[in-house]
Parts: C-alpha cells; sequence; structure tokens
C-alpha cells in the first residue's frame, strides 16, 4: 500500500476517524509522494481528535514541502486553529484563504 497513494490515504482516514492516531502517521510517514489528499486526512484526523497543534504543524510542513492547500485542508485546520485557540494562526490562514478567493466557498464561509 505504500506506493498507493489511495489507498494509503484511505487507511490514514480510517485510523484517524478510528482514534489510531499513530497507526494513521505511520502510514503517512511510508508514503514515498504524499499528495494533498494524503495530507488533508491526516490533518483532518488531527483535527477530529482534538490535536490542534500537530495539525498546524503538518499544515506548515506540506506547504513547505509545496503541496499548496485545497477547500478540505482549510476546513479541517480552521477546525484545528479554533481547538487550541490558535487566533493569530487563524488569521493566517484567513488570509491564505481570502488571497485563493475561497471565502465565497459555503463550507468554507462558514467555517471562518
Amino acid at each position: 500500500f505504500e506506493s498507493d497513494v489511495c489507498v494509503g490515504s484511505g487507511l490514514i482516514d480510517m485510523y484517524a476517524k478510528c482514534g489510531n492516531l499513530e497507526e494513521a502517521r505511520k502510514v503517512f510517514d511510508e508514503l514515498p509522494n504524499p499528495d494533498v489528499v494524503s495530507w488533508s486526512a491526516m490533518i483532518a484526523g488531527y483535527a477530529l481528535q482534538g490535536y490542534g497543534l500537530p495539525a498546524l504543524e503538518l499544515f506548515q510542513t506540506m506547504q513547505q514541502e509545496g503541496i499548496e492547500p485545497d477547500r478540505v485542508v482549510f476546513l479541517s485546520i480552521l477546525k484545528a486553529c479554533g481547538s487550541i485557540g490558535a487566533i493569530e494562526q487563524g488569521r493566517l490562514i484567513h488570509n491564505q484563504i481570502s488571497q485563493r478567493g475561497l471565502e465565497s466557498d459555503v463550507a468554507v464561509g462558514n467555517t471562518l
């Protein structure tokens, strides 16, 4: 599964939703070239389980790796910011959302 990013992303999502973030992260770390879906699944998993700081750290790493966040990533990272009261990071992310014109997206707009 390590070479199949779709299967790997599905496993990350499943493990994270079941609360097994350690196994989800293990699968993520074993993917040779995670795509935005893989990053999103791991960030969402952290946010879902209330681990806002690891979600923010992974979000920063994702961007450093040159992966552009999509609306799903933004939804998850905003939830992570809210869960830990990271207002300043939330403002920075809000600016990124505005720059990409995603404020008009209903789901993103409601999360803001």
